[in-house]
């Protein structure tokens, strides 16, 4: 692979770990981050696990304020293509604020496809999510499952999906894959990247993991009374690493093909596991107790939700091969080596 590719959200936690993928396979790269849910740090250790040509610029891809400095840095670069990682992301959030979440998300990818427009580089992979499927389908979900997102986070990624179907039907230059990702869990197994989230972690994992270092002191599990085997949700956990080898057979797709194209394709490992066992997986990993209570259900959260993974098999030849005991592991060497993030 000998690519030029912006990564926006590149020093993000599946970012970075996206960026060490391409650059290993001799990609260059322009990462267009606001390092509002990032450090910098990111940047220094993904060129040291990979050495490479990556350059940061700081600009916020929905602030109108930066469209012309990230256009025509885009132009500048003469990119082949682009991975789209930067948004909101917490469920939560968006139900308390689903207007940032319309204008921040909707409005960084049309910033994007503008700049890309103007490189003349029509080919993206993008940053969707298990949540437009909502809580309607059978489990495996496959990509024809009906979408019915349940909080406003999950209906950005559908309306960003639905704008880049249309865009490529209206351009048949356009070249579009949208990454419907399960839970992306783990670290690099160096331990020199990972999850590291500003605040409060609105994620499982790295809210298990901040407890087992002692960074806080209990771990909240929203409802135990799901039709689920013990109570308590169900997800499809997936290794980071995984699935930065999924974005780059994204792009390893789209670079041959030649007429326009707009997919959808699940990238997941197809198992479930629930909140209660996800916390037994990683007291053995880590050998640290896992104190937690009990809480109600949080709005938006479904009961239950794994994927089916074939799409991506058979075309861009990819599935997950990491294990959850790898992905705990995985998990608590970055938080135990940098106990407060970047930062550490």
């Amino acid at each position: 692979m000998t690519k030029r590719i912006v990564v926006t959200g590149g020093a993000g936690y599946i970012g970075s770990h996206v960026c060490v993928e391409l650059l290993s396979r001799g990609a260059a790269l322009l990462v267009i981050d606001n390092l509002a849910n990032s450090h910098p740090e990111a940047i220094n250790r993904i060129s040291e696990l990979a050495p490479g040509d990556i350059r940061l610029i700081e600009r916020d891809l929905a602030n109108p304020a930066h469209k012309d400095d990230i256009v025509s840095a885009v132009r500048e670069f003469h990119p082949d293509g682009a991975i789209h990682l930067a948004g909101l992301k917490a469920v939560g959030e968006s139900v308390a604020e689903p207007a940032m979440y319309y204008r921040i998300n909707l409005g960084a990818t049309l910033t994007l496809v503008e700049a890309l427009e103007a490189a003349n580089a029509r080919s993206l992979v993008f940053s969707s999510s298990a949540t437009v499927y909502g809580d309607e389908n059978a489990n495996p979900v496959s990509e024809t499952g009906r979408t019915a997102p349940a909080n406003p986070y999950g209906r950005t990624k559908l309306f960003i999906e639905e704008m880049l179907k249309d865009i490529a039907r209206a351009d048949s230059r356009w070249r579009t894959v949208n990454l419907r990702y399960f839970n992306p869990v783990g670290a690099h197994p160096s331990g020199r990247i990972g999850e590291d989230p500003n605040g409060i972690p609105n994620n499982l994992f790295p809210f298990i993991a901040q407890v087992a270092v002692c960074k806080r002191k209990t771990l909240s599990v929203f409802g135990d009374d799901y039709p689920t085997r013990d109570g308590t949700g169900v997800r499809d956990y997936i290794h980071v690493c995984d699935l930065a080898r999924g974005h780059a057979a994204a792009l390893d797709y789209l670079d041959k093909q030649t007429t326009g194209c707009a997919l959808d394709v699940n990238l997941g490992t197809g198992t479930g596991y629930s909140v209660l066992e996800a916390i037994a997986a990683f007291k053995r990993a880590s050998n640290r107790d896992i104190p937690f209570s009990i809480a109600p259900r949080r709005e938006g959260d479904v009961a239950e939700i794994y994927a089916d993974a074939d799409r991506a098999k058979k075309l861009f030849d990819w599935r997950a091969d990491k294990s959850l005991e790898a992905m705990c592991a995985d998990h608590w060497r970055w938080q135990s080596q940098n106990p407060d993030g970047y930062k550490s």
